[in-house]
């Protein structure tokens, strides 16, 4: 694989001058719509918080763990195929939104946090990061969680988070007068984490629903401009997590069971798209919307399969949320702006890295992989 395949996460077959249009494509939304965004959450300001810190702050809370990502570092790769039922297209002219387009699907099912080798646990925010190749060198890149709201409205409020949220190694919990200090200084985070705690701890990955959490906007072929967010909603219903399941002694529950589920039968999600109104927030991923929005469903993900990382897998993708395809823009949401740079600082410090096993076996693996 050559530097410009893994830089553009693209598969070894694809020529060289559609790897240039991918970059291209990348660049464009990269140094317009992230710059500007970059501007207005300071990170270009003299003395600023850098997305350089950012990575060694998950280090000095987390320990180093070499060749892993440095939040959400225990994961799997998933693959499989999303089809759009057409209803999409009136709202964004991406073509991931045509009428009857199936496209396939790399991905990474994922724990938040910087230790890879943590055991499993129902509180531990879940994650789901997609990559969608599209024609003519487009991409859509997108990374979720389960919970409805984001802790934090700032790339500035994140890094005090994340030193106040350390565990303290005498008790393994953070300190209290630390997070004290924190909320008073930041009281959107107050309420935004009494949502997330009110929310059902399902049972896994397969009846979690995965939120977008910043607002993006989707532009029609007639021009029209819509506020939107979006979740990745199960078909499986719900169940609330075990007394059984959280005392489980498999370090790996959580990963086992969906490789298990896996293995009986494909699982599908349903992309619900909230379109937003002008007095909605769409710069504070703090703040939910309000329950009266429409919302539309635009097609069905289905995961087949899964498999440990390795090379030439979701291991070595950049789920960048700025990789958008045209009819897909960033909102003025500075969080946007602060993850794209964090990840690719990430990726390019832990690609010169020695690379570690998975961090999840290689017993849990479905069929040939990935």
């Amino acid at each position: 694989m050559t530097l410009l395949h893994h830089l553009t996460g693209a598969p070894p077959g694809m020529t060289t001058r559609a790897l240039m249009l991918r970059l291209s494509t990348i660049g464009t939304v990269l140094a317009g719509a992230a710059g500007s965004l970059a501007y207005a959450g300071g990170w270009l300001s003299p003395g600023a918080l850098t997305p350089a810190l950012v990575i060694d702050r998950f280090e000095q809370v987390n320990g180093p763990h070499l060749g892993f990502r440095r939040n959400h570092a225990k994961g799997l790769c998933v693959a499989g195929s999303f089809a759009s039922n057409g209803t999409g297209a009136r709202l964004s002219k991406a073509s991931v939104f045509s009428a009857g387009r199936v496209t396939r699907v790399a991905g990474r099912v994922a724990l938040a946090g910087g230790q890879p080798y943590a055991a499993d646990a129902g509180t531990t925010v879940r994650s789901l990061a997609l990559r969608f190749p599209l024609p003519d060198g487009e991409e859509w890149r997108t990374g979720m969680n389960n919970i409805p709201v984001f802790p934090v409205r700032t790339p500035e409020a994140f890094y005090e988070q994340l030193l106040a949220a350390k565990p303290d190694p005498a008790t393994g919990k953070p300190d209290p007068e630390r997070m004290k200090a924190f909320f008073a200084a930041h009281p959107e985070s107050v309420k935004a984490t009494g949502l997330i705690k009110a929310r059902t701890i399902t049972s896994g990955f397969a009846d979690s629903t995965f939120w977008s959490l910043n607002a993006f906007r989707f532009t029609a072929a007639d021009g029209h401009v819509t506020p939107v967010r979006w979740a990745f909603v199960p078909e499986l219903q719900a169940t609330q997590e075990t007394a059984a399941q959280a005392s489980q002694t498999d370090k790996n529950y959580l990963f086992d069971d969906f490789v298990a589920q896996l293995q009986r039968e494909p699982l599908r999600w349903h992309l619900i798209v909230t379109l937003g109104q002008t007095s909605d927030a769409t710069a504070d991923a703090t703040l939910p919307w309000p329950a009266d929005r429409e919302r539309v469903d635009v097609g069905t993900l289905t995961l087949t399969d899964a498999a440990p990382e390795e090379a030439g897998n979701c291991r070595d993708i950049n789920f960048d949320p700025l990789v958008l395809p045209e009819g897909i823009a960033p909102s003025g949401d500075p969080l946007l702006s602060a993850r794209s740079a964090a990840y690719f600082r990430s990726s390019t410090r832990r690609a010169g890295e020695e690379k570690s096993a998975s961090a999840v076996p290689a017993t849990t693996t479905r069929g040939p992989g990935l």
